[in-house]
């Protein structure tokens, strides 16, 4: 059975052996069953995931030939993801977090059920595939906050740091491998293939959510959890408020993917595979950082990494602008890129848990959802603005500079966030 930690913990992380300061540090799945479950069964789920995805998007362009119906696809996902991000947050600080995620994976479970089925019988609807996009979209955004909300329930504060890179080694494992499998899949058997292995796959998170103890939150009992105090509570915190402008930062103005295509024609001589390995780079990059992250436990100014992340982020944007059609220079700083985002992403992670009280941190990941999800879409338009206006390598490399800009905006003004100290957590 789990025990409670207190968020107001010390951080001090325990003696680790020299191979602990390289390779992902493994204790929260050591130490922890229950956190084990749920690792192990969103890893697998999230490998399911992406193979979904592929096959939407496969099933979409076979019955339409468009790539604008294509595209639709993420719009479907993305509406209900920003619509029920924060409405989810607010439930997982009301509700028995184990019960919402045990709701929400049984739901998707259930919707990709739904296309496994629709593929086998033929339907060759576009509708279907939209609605099941859509759902899949909102049981994400109603469960996410709370599965986000329950680690450090299951976990010592001192073991956050490491949980946090294990996450994101779960998340871009499936983001990697995920496509792969989904791609082989689809083209020996079909896409129901890819459906039915995801369907079978959230059997993990199902079970590892199953065992879970009742998770409730440790607010007043009855207190009814509204956005709106969430979001007051994230204005009146300097130093989680600062986490997320400086993740707001990278995404909008760093994040040139919606240019890959323009700059794999116009640099990079243009051959078929370049716009795949420009996306794959950085989660690459962002998968290593990740595997080789044991040191992140040893480091306690959170802050001054976040934005020192972010600048990392930033230059290598920057730098890959001015590869000058180096395709393999542009990737490896693409990778490096993906790594700094990784590091950013863990300590950023790592804040939001243990600075923030129990009470709040269903609503802080329904925020940090909207974010991530509205963030590259700001992205890319601002990226492809800039791009119309001026050339897609100007809008690179300004992009990346910007980034920089704002890091350096943000430590000005606010130099306690420099001074964070994850021993002793301040929101």
């Amino acid at each position: 059975m789990s025990t409670n930690h207190p968020t107001n913990a010390t951080l001090e992380p325990a003696p680790a052996p020299p191979r602990r300061r390289v390779l992902a540090d493994l204790t929260p799945l050591r130490s922890s069953p229950d956190y084990r479950r749920v690792w192990f069964g969103q890893s697998v789920s999230s490998i399911g995931q992406q193979m979904t995805a592929v096959a939407v998007a496969v099933q979409v362009y076979a019955l339409t030939g468009s790539a604008f119906a294509t595209g639709v696809v993420g719009l479907c996902s993305l509406i209900p993801l920003v619509g029920f991000g924060l409405y989810g947050g607010a439930v997982a600080d009301r509700v028995d977090r184990r019960k919402l995620g045990l709701i929400g994976s049984a739901g998707l479970a259930a919707v990709s059920a739904v296309l496994s089925a629709q593929a086998l019988l033929g339907l060759h609807q576009v509708g279907v595939l939209y609605a099941a996009v859509a759902l899949q979209g909102g049981f994400f955004a109603i469960s996410s906050p709370a599965r986000s909300a329950m680690i450090p329930r299951l976990l010592p504060p001192e073991q956050l740091p490491a949980a946090n890179a294990l996450n994101t080694v779960s998340m871009n494992l499936g983001m990697t491998v995920g496509p792969m499998l989904g791609g082989l899949l689809i083209a020996s058997y079909g896409a129901q293939a890819a459906y039915l292995v995801d369907t079978l796959a959230f059997a993990a998170v199902i079970y590892a959510m199953w065992r879970l103890p009742a998770l409730h939150p440790t607010g007043t009992p009855g207190a009814r959890a509204s956005v709106l105090e969430g979001l007051r509570f994230l204005r009146e915190q300097p130093n989680l408020r600062t986490s997320f402008l400086a993740d707001l930062a990278a995404m909008i103005f760093g994040l040139p993917r919606s240019l890959f295509p323009a700059l794999a024609a116009s640099s990079y001589g243009g051959h078929a595979g370049t716009v795949g390995l420009l996306v794959a780079a950085p989660a690459i990059g962002a998968l290593s950082g990740a595997l080789f992250s044991g040191w992140i436990s040893h480091i306690h100014r959170h802050g001054l990494a976040v934005l020192a992340a972010v600048a990392a982020w930033g230059l290598s944007i920057a730098g890959f602008g001015l590869t000058g059609g180096h395709l393999w220079l542009g990737l490896l700083l693409l990778a490096v890129a993906g790594c700094a985002d990784t590091v950013s992403m863990i300590f950023r992670n790592t804040m939001m848990q243990v600075a923030a009280p129990d009470e709040m941190r269903g609503r802080l990941q329904g925020i940090f959802i909207v974010v991530v999800a509205g963030g590259p879409r700001l992205g890319d338009f601002e990226s492809g603005t800039v791009a119309a206006l001026t050339t897609p390598v100007i809008s690179v490399i300004t992009g990346g500079l910007a980034c920089v800009a704002c890091v350096l905006l943000l430590a000005a003004r606010r130099p306690a966030f420099l001074r964070y100290d994850a021993r002793h957590p301040t929101p």
